[in-house]
């Protein structure tokens, strides 16, 4: 018996010399500052605009896909599609997964559905997925309907998983035998069968009907006698992932086991695919990434957004800023007397926020990666919150003696030092505690941190340091 969904050779991404004519490329295109030297891109340029193929091909046809990808952010929207119509059979349209999205959709849009069908066919199959999943279902569906009946199945079924699970991620290419081989009919099957993926590090031992039993890992094999059974050889899969798994929980488990690749199964246990380090090493880059923007309200936006498009998701938590920005508003309203026999308090006030809004954010920057990376847990928070406390309380005296003694000096008032001394320590100490309290909070009510944390951390913080500001100035002053 024997287990393989990939259905001919096909490029990896990882070394294109055998493409176009010529010696391979190995000149570099960047610039100190990571952008395409202006020389390559106008010679590139003019080489799209005479047609030149015979160099397209030589350079950039033969460069590795990320080089490639970069290129095509670089140039011109008609030069892209120009230059993928130049390069043919050279292009690598690995490179697509190079790209934003925006710009991959553009160049998508432009290209036939048969010959886009084509070039996905020479694509492992989790690029290949990569590239269809952010096209509407009719184009895909007109994608997939130019595709062989096995291929299109392969490819619909990691289509139909979530996003952002390992069944979306995973390659559906993989080497199966069953448990009865020896070691020599292995061999001889990985060495004659032209239909294995280019590269792997491990043989899965499958069932008749193919539920995972284990794998062998291929120095193993290459150690073992040509007579030993695959049976006495295999260990029991290491952590096989389910396919509905977020990505995410996925890369954990790469993290934490030092994994390589794992088994991908349906929820009958049975093999369908594989997910291997460089897939995952994307998925936490992207995690990382998608965390960051959340933390600053931005969404899933790109670089080659319109107008249009960012604006429309930066709008949403910028409303919900205004909402707490009131309420801090509201509350400085309540202190109107003081603020204006005390015109001090007025040009102070904005210190008290600035540090209450940093101390909070960093507390919350550290505690949403905790939280993300399971190195925060319900085991260790309780120890986690007093250390922040008492950081909070620490930097809060430091902090506010420094700045009591600028502000008693600046308006000749000891009173004025003393307020906003205390002041600042109350708030260092309330964004401590809001910076990790909230994540956490959010986290256990099912909330993700990442998205909301930043506008209530902000609003704690205003409010508090604004009512323990006025309000002790209130009662010194005028109580």
């Amino acid at each position: 018996m024997e287990r393989s969904e990939a259905d001919g050779p096909h490029d990896d991404g990882h070394d294109n010399a055998a493409q176009g004519s010529g010696a391979p490329v190995v000149g570099n295109i960047y610039a100190a500052d990571g952008s395409i030297l202006p020389g390559y891109l106008a010679r590139i340029g003019a080489a799209i605009g005479d047609r030149d193929m015979l160099f397209l091909r030589r350079d950039p046809g033969q460069r590795h896909q990320s080089e490639i990808g970069d290129l095509l952010e670089a140039l011109q929207p008609a030069q892209r599609v120009a230059l993928i119509r130049l390069l043919g059979d050279s292009f690598d349209f690995t490179a697509l997964t190079e790209i934003d999205e925006a710009i991959r959709l553009e160049i998508l849009e432009q290209l036939p559905k048969s010959e886009l069908a084509n070039a996905l066919r020479q694509l492992q199959s989790d690029d290949a997925v990569y590239i269809l999943e952010d096209l509407d279902s009719q184009d895909q569906d007109e994608i997939l309907a130019h595709l062989p009946f096995t291929e299109r199945i392969r490819l619909r079924r990691s289509l139909d998983y979530p996003e952002d699970t390992a069944g979306r991620r995973m390659q559906s290419d993989f080497v199966a035998v069953p448990p009865f081989w020896t070691v020599g009919q292995t061999i001889d099957y990985m060495r004659e069968d032209e239909n294995l993926p280019d590269t792997f590090t491990q043989i899965f031992v499958i069932d008749p009907i193919f539920r995972l039993l284990g794998s062998v890992d291929l120095d193993r094999v290459l150690r073992s006698p040509r007579k030993t059974k695959i049976a006495e050889i295999m260990h029991e899969t290491r952590h096989p992932i389910p396919g509905n798994m977020d990505q995410e929980e996925a890369a954990h488990i790469f993290e934490q086991y030092d994994l390589l690749s794992a088994a991908v199964v349906d929820e009958n246990e049975r093999l369908v695919g594989v997910l291997t380090i460089d897939d995952v090493v994307d998925v936490i880059h992207e995690e990382v990434e998608e965390d960051i923007k959340r933390l600053a309200g931005v969404g899933d936006e790109e670089l080659s957004d319109s107008v249009r498009d960012t604006s429309r998701s930066r709008v949403p938590w910028l409303l919900v800023n205004l909402v707490t920005a009131f309420l801090a508003a509201s509350v400085i309203s309540l202190f109107e007397a003081t603020i204006g026999q005390i015109v001090a308090l007025a040009v102070l006030m904005p210190i008290v926020a600035g540090m209450g809004g940093n101390a909070g954010s960093q507390t919350m920057t550290v505690t949403v990666r905790a939280l993300a990376t399971r190195d925060l847990d319900v085991h260790n928070a309780g120890r986690i919150i007093r250390r922040e406390a008492l950081v909070g309380l620490l930097n809060g005296v430091l902090l506010g003696l420094l700045i009591g003694l600028i502000a008693g000096l600046w308006f000749q008032s000891v009173e004025i030092g003393v307020i906003i001394a205390t002041a600042i320590l109350i708030t260092m100490l309330a964004a401590a505690l809001a910076g990790i309290i909230i994540p956490i909070a959010l986290d256990r009510f099912g909330a993700d941190p990442a998205v909301s944390s930043a506008v209530f951390v902000t609003a704690v913080t205003d409010i508090i340091g604004f009512f323990a500001f006025l309000g002790i100035a209130t009662w010194w002053f005028l109580g």
